[in-house]
């Protein structure tokens, strides 16, 4: 299997990493420390494509092969976790969903703006008491004449404070015991909608992950996404294609990683020598260049597999487990490599430590990968 990039998608790529370099490397330290929303970040991003890379031209958007965009996502990561994550939940979540679910009219009002970057769009599945178990879910749906009303709370909703619309999953019903979910998009100016805490994170300081309450909250029935009962296969299928995105942001993360482990080792220098010439931190060196090289070519196949029309959410899943496990023990070594100056927020390892530990977690925690990936395996045996 070859995984050479085209032409295109190396351009894409030094596109992307130049704007990563000089745009956003000299002001993520600055905005993390101080949990700013990196608007005028997003808002250039835009103007060279970015935010419109799963939107297609008719749309106003710059669509690209899956590949292109996660090659995106990777150079958005090696600078900024913060700023992949934020993209990637624009990209993939809210305007893919739109794009395989939506109707003509969601299409026409939503995907150009959010193409452009005048609104930004957030995905919101997890409740306070209902996180990989996505059947627990209380937030209701009611039809009232031309629209619904919803009520309910979500949690966790990555860009929530900042997004001006968010695609919502809520109950409309029950089959044989089991909740019947669907999909809204529902926003941030529609009465009853409340953003009620941004919660202190670990890492991933300048994405604004938050808690929503919907109370009465009046929706357009143009505004369900599919059709009602639709709203489990509209949270499976976008989460299968972000996790591929996480992957991206996992490896993205590792090489930023990797390159300040090195460069600070070929500097650093203990007993006489460069502390890079010590084999154990060698060995360090060898198994995070080892992991990464793994987590990327798993990656690239998942997006190979979806460019490709064949199914990959098997794949993705298996991206997603061993990119982000292998992203905390690279953030670990690399900070080792730092000593007692990886401790400190003076040197940028320091953050990747804290933004790593989360890939475990959202968009489905290893766990729930593990079974995704054996609940697959059955099948096909």
């Amino acid at each position: 299997m070859n995984f050479e990039l085209n032409e295109d998608q190396i351009m894409l790529r030094d596109l992307v990493r130049d704007f990563a370099q000089k745009e956003i490397a000299p002001k993520i330290g600055a905005f993390e420390d101080k949990h700013l929303f990196p608007r005028e970040i997003l808002n250039k991003l835009a103007g060279i494509g970015v935010l419109g890379m799963t939107v297609p031209a008719e749309l106003g958007g710059s669509r690209t092969d899956h590949l292109s965009f996660i090659l995106a996502l990777e150079e958005l990561a090696r600078v900024s976790a913060t700023v992949c994550v934020i993209v990637s939940v624009h990209d993939s979540l809210f305007c893919g969903s739109i794009l395989k679910f939506g109707s003509d009219f969601q299409k026409q009002k939503y995907l150009p703006p959010a193409a452009r970057g005048e609104i930004l769009g957030a995905f919101s599945l997890t409740e306070p008491g209902a996180g990989s178990d996505a059947t627990s879910l209380k937030t209701k749906a009611v039809r009232s004449g031309d629209g619904y009303i919803l009520n309910g709370t979500k949690a966790w909703v990555t860009t929530g404070g900042e997004a001006d619309a968010l695609i919502v999953i809520a109950q409309t019903g029950a089959e044989t015991g089991a909740p019947k979910l669907s999909g809204f998009i529902v926003e941030k100016g529609f009465p009853g909608f409340r953003v009620t805490k941004i919660e202190e994170k670990m890492g991933l300081h300048s994405s604004p992950t938050a808690m929503i309450s919907l109370e009465d909250c009046r929706v357009p029935v143009d505004n369900r996404l599919g059709e009602e009962g639709r709203g489990a296969a509209i949270a499976l299928a976008g989460l299968d294609a972000s996790r591929i995105g996480i992957a991206a942001q996992a490896v993205g993360l590792s090489q930023q990683a990797l390159e300040l482990a090195v460069g600070y080792a070929q500097q650093r220098e203990a007993f006489g020598k460069k502390i890079a010439e010590f084999q154990a931190l060698q060995f360090m060196m060898a198994d995070i260049a080892t992991l990464l090289e793994a987590g990327r070519l798993l990656t690239y196949r998942a997006a190979d597999l979806c460019d490709r029309g064949r199914p990959f959410g098997k794949e993705a899943a298996m991206a997603k487990l061993f990119t982000s496990e292998a992203a905390n023990k690279i953030a670990y070594l690399a900070l080792q490599i730092h000593g007692g100056y990886g401790y400190s927020k003076e040197y940028a390892i320091e953050r990747i430590y804290r933004d790593a530990r989360v890939l475990s977690i959202y968009e489905g925690t290893s766990e729930i990968q593990r079974l995704v990936i054996a609940r697959e395996l059955l099948k096909e045996s």
